[in-house]
């Protein structure tokens, strides 16, 4: 039979030092995801979601277990794996259009790919700010930005660490939409972390509800609902409310 998981992580665990304790993060976390799907991650503040993609993307490594793409196991960071953090981290030297290529010089592809530069600014609805700098872009703006420097490398997985928290629902609601347009495009696999649980519907085929610290899947949501997908139906509420439901009643 052929193996239809692109990403396995078996049984990890991770802690750290505080203040002279040892503090359990991640105890005992499994989860498979399949290439071309959309995962989105929700739990309490402090449970270990960042964590977890840390450990994916490489940039740091479990106490036990493993974590294996396409069966090899990630000891390390690779630009098959991208990461989009909470704050967009843009070089403010360099104008929208440098910063969305900068992964492709540091990988030495720029020549084959640098027309992909403006397929991509235009992608997230940047068109005409190419030649802007950081700090003349709205915090909106920014993180467009920061997407389309990270889905221009195309990798197989990208990694979304609550990169839409700080922006305004209209704005959010906007960026939500360019994601799914390059998801579509490319279909990566794609692990959203997020405190917006609406977010998660919207964007995911499928909902991991984690348990408090230390953190572990404890409840699974199928979404099952077709793109585009209206927030106020019947069964996008339903959904919201399934997840809800498994927050609440792991404090039951």
């Amino acid at each position: 039979m052929v193996e239809q998981w692109k990403l396995k992580v078996e049984h990890i665990y991770r802690s750290y030092e505080n203040c002279e304790a040892r503090v359990e993060v991640l105890n005992d976390f499994n989860m498979e995801v399949s290439y071309g799907e959309s995962v989105a991650i929700v739990g309490p503040s402090g449970c270990g979601k960042s964590t977890f993609l840390r450990l994916v993307a490489g940039l740091d490594k479990p106490e036990r277990g493993r974590i294996l793409y396409d069966g090899i196991e990630i000891n390390e960071t690779d630009p098959n794996r991208g990461f989009v953090f909470q704050e967009p981290n843009l070089f403010p030297w360099l104008t929208v259009k440098d910063n969305v290529g900068f992964g492709l010089k540091a990988r030495k592809v720029f020549k084959e790919k640098k027309r992909k530069i403006q397929e991509y600014i235009d992608l997230v609805g940047l068109s005409g700010f190419e030649e802007a700098f950081p700090y003349q872009l709205s915090g909106g703006m920014a993180s467009r930005a920061s997407l389309a420097r990270t889905f221009i490398q195309e990798p197989g997985v990208i990694l979304l660490d609550e990169p839409l928290s700080a922006l305004d629902a209209f704005t959010k609601e906007s960026i939500q939409n360019e994601i799914l347009k390059i998801w579509k495009k490319n279909k990566p696999i794609i692990i959203l972390v997020t405190h917006d649980i609406e977010e998660a519907v919207y964007l995911s085929d499928r909902i991991l509800v984690m348990s408090d610290r230390p953190g572990k899947i404890i409840g699974q949501v199928m979404v099952g609902i077709d793109h585009p997908r209206d927030r106020t139906s019947t069964e996008f509420v339903a959904k919201r409310k399934e997840i809800l439901e498994i927050l609440k009643n792991k404090n039951e």
